[in-house]
């Protein structure tokens, strides 16, 4: 093999392996852009697979208080118990901490700053950032989109 075929070969698997992380091969469910756009509405689809944000206190999950677990809107995978929601003030459901193997994260350095981005471990869906300014135990605070939610009452 010589250095060009070499160079087009490397070329070829860096284009396929990203296109494969593109379309969510790394997520144990997985559907095409068609897919999500028929599950979710438009709102939901521009935050959970698009990363927008929601307006702050337009999601009836922020005054949600009943005890219970709040579930990814693209999978069902329990992300949250309620007996780790508190209130933030900021208009968003806002919780310390997930449960265990629930939400994955990334940098997000679409601002000025440097964010932590939190997604479904199990879909990939957007749920919103991890900030350092909440209560103990764990001083961390989940300012999660209540459109990527779905709340089972226990």
């Amino acid at each position: 093999m010589n250095r060009r075929h070499f160079l087009s070969a490397g070329i070829a698997l860096s284009f396929l392996a990203g296109r494969a992380t593109a379309a969510g091969g790394k997520f144990e469910v997985t559907r095409s852009k068609a897919e999500w756009r028929a599950m979710l509405t438009d709102a939901e689809y521009r935050v959970m697979r698009e990363e927008a944000t929601e307006r702050a206190f337009t999601s009836p999950l922020n005054n949600e208080k009943r005890k219970g677990t709040f579930l990814c809107k693209g999978c069902d995978l329990p992300l949250y118990a309620s007996d780790t929601k508190f209130d933030s003030g900021t208009g968003w459901p806002s919780f310390y901490q997930a449960l265990p193997r629930a939400v994955e994260t990334k940098a997000d350095r679409k601002l000025f700053y440097t964010r932590t981005e939190c997604h479904c471990r199990r879909c990939g869906s957007h749920l919103g950032h991890i900030f350092d300014d909440g209560p103990p135990p764990t001083g961390k605070r989940h300012c999660i989109n209540g459109v990527s939610l779905k709340f089972r009452p226990a």
